[in-house]
C-alpha cells in the first residue's frame, strides 16, 4: 500500500526512532539506560488516581462526552488559571478540553492552515510544530532559537513576506528541548508582532508547573493583549505524571476556540468524562504539594546530571524549568547524532541528538530527567567513564 503524499513529506517521528533503537539494543542483550524520552517515571499522584477510580463507577461518565467539556472541568480550569497565573477565563467560551496536547496542536493546523499558508515554528522545537503544518498541506517556517538570544526567536529577523503569509506561530516556554525560560518582555513583543500580521499564536504550555530555584513560569495569556491574538495549550502530562491519560485543555481567544471546536466535532468524540473529573482533582490546590515534591526530585536529578557533564568537560547551564538538560556536544564529534551514537555504543546510554528537534539543534544534545534514581546514577557513571 502506498502512503499518501502528505505523509511522505515528513520523516518518521523522532521518538519512535529512539524507541526502535532502544528495543534493538536490548534485544541484543545490552543493558540500555534511556535518558531520551521525557516520560515521568513516578506514578500519577494518589488523589488523582482516586478521583478517577470514583469517576469510572459513575454510569453517566460512560456515555459520549461533549466536546465542550464538563462544566465542573471548565470551572476547575478557570479557577486554576486565576489562582496560578492571574488569568481570567470565561468557562463558556474560552476553555475546551483536548485529548492530549499533541492532538490539540496538530488539530489547530487543520483548523487554521490552507495550502500555501505558513506556520512559524520554533527551531529547535517539538516535532509536531513542523509535522502538523506539513500534514495540513501548509509550510512550516523555522524560527531559530539561538543561545545568544536566550533561546527565543528573533522576531525582527522574520522576513516580511513570510510574516504576511503566516497564520500560526508556535512557541513553548519553559522550552523543550532547551530548558529556556521566557525573558522579560518577550511575550509582549510577540503580541505586538502577531497583532501587526494577524497571526494566531499557539503557546504550548506543557512545562509551566516544572520549575526550579524559585522560578514560576507565566502563562502567555498573562500578557496584556495575548488573549486577542492567541491560544494556550495546557497539558497535565508532565507536571502531574499523566502522560498516558491524554488530558489537556486549550484556552484563550474565544473566536479561535469556536473554530477549533468546529473541527473537533468532526474528528473526535471528546475527552472521557472520568478523565475530566480526575483533572479536576489535579488542578485543585490539594495537588500543589505533589507538584512541589516532583519538582524537588527533578531539581536534584538536574544537579546530578549537570555535575557529571561538567566532569567530562561539557559546559552546561542548569535549566530553571522543564525535565530536560540541554548541553553542547563535546569537541571531536562531527554532529549531535555522531555523539549520541558514540554514547549509545560505548556506554549503553540513550540521549537525544539536538538535530532531531530542528537544524538549530545541531551541535547540542538533550538529556531527560525522567529516569529512576538508581538508573540515572548508573547512566551518569557511564557518561563520566567516557571522559576518563
Amino acid at each position: 500500500m502506498r502512503p499518501s503524499k502528505r505523509l511522505e513529506r515528513i520523516p518518521p517521528y523522532a521518538f519512535a526512532e529512539l524507541e526502535r533503537k532502544i528495543a534493538a539494543k536490548r534485544a541484543a542483550g545490552v543493558d540500555v539506560i534511556s535518558l531520551g524520552i521525557g516520560d515521568p517515571d513516578r506514578p500519577t499522584p494518589a488523589l488523582i488516581v482516586e478521583a478517577m477510580q470514583e469517576a469510572v463507577t459513575e454510569p453517566q461518565t460512560h456515555r459520549y462526552p461533549s466536546n465542550r467539556g464538563r462544566a465542573d472541568f471548565r470551572a476547575a480550569v478557570r479557577d486554576f488559571y486565576a489562582r496560578r497565573f492571574d488569568v481570567t477565563l470565561d468557562p463558556e467560551r474560552e476553555i475546551i478540553p483536548a485529548i492530549g496536547a499533541k492532538e490539540a496542536i496538530f488539530n489547530l493546523n487543520l483548523a487554521f492552515l490552507d495550502p500555501g499558508d505558513y506556520a512559524l515554528a520554533a527551531d529547535p522545537g517539538y516535532p509536531v510544530y513542523t509535522g502538523g503544518p506539513w500534514l495540513a498541506g501548509a509550510e512550516p517556517v523555522l524560527m531559530a532559537l539561538q543561545p545568544e538570544h536566550g533561546f527565543v526567536p528573533d522576531l525582527g529577523a522574520i522576513d516580511e513576506e513570510v510574516a504576511r503569509r503566516a497564520k500560526l506561530m508556535y512557541l513553548n516556554y519553559p522550552n523543550n528541548p532547551t530548558g529556556a525560560i521566557v525573558p522579560e518582555g518577550f511575550f509582549a513583543r510577540v503580541v505586538e508582532f502577531a497583532r501587526a500580521y494577524e497571526i494566531l499564536v499557539v503557546h504550548d504550555n506543557a512545562y509551566s508547573e516544572i520549575a526550579y530555584d524559585g522560578y514560576r513560569a507565566p502563562s502567555f495569556l498573562s500578557t496584556p493583549g495575548a488573549k486577542e491574538v492567541g491560544l494556550e495549550v495546557f497539558s497535565l502530562s508532565k507536571g502531574y505524571n499523566m502522560t498516558g491519560w491524554r488530558c489537556a485543555v486549550v484556552v484563550g481567544n474565544a473566536e479561535a476556540l469556536e473554530t477549533y471546536w468546529r473541527l473537533k466535532t468532526n474528528i473526535d468524540s471528546g475527552l472521557f468524562e472520568a478523565v475530566q473529573l480526575a483533572a479536576v482533582a489535579a488542578l485543585s490546590p490539594e495537588a500543589d504539594a505533589e507538584v512541589a515534591s516532583m519538582n524537588e526530585l527533578y531539581r536534584r536529578r538536574r544537579d546530578l546530571v549537570c555535575e557529571a557533564l561538567r566532569a567530562i568537560g561539557v559546559e552546561v547551564h542548569p535549566p530553571h524549568g522543564t525535565i530536560y538538560v540541554w548541553a553542547p556536544v563535546p569537541s571531536g564529534f562531527s554532529s549531535s547524532e555522531a555523539y549520541c551514537e558514540h554514547v549509545l555504543e560505548r556506554a549503553g546510554v540513550v540521549i537525544s541528538p539536538g538535530a532531531i528537534y530542528g537544524p538549530a539543534g545541531e551541535g547540542w544534545f538533550r538529556i531527560s530527567l525522567t529516569t529512576p534514581d538508581d538508573r540515572l546514577l548508573a547512566a551518569i557513571e557511564r557518561l563520566a567513564a567516557l571522559g576518563r
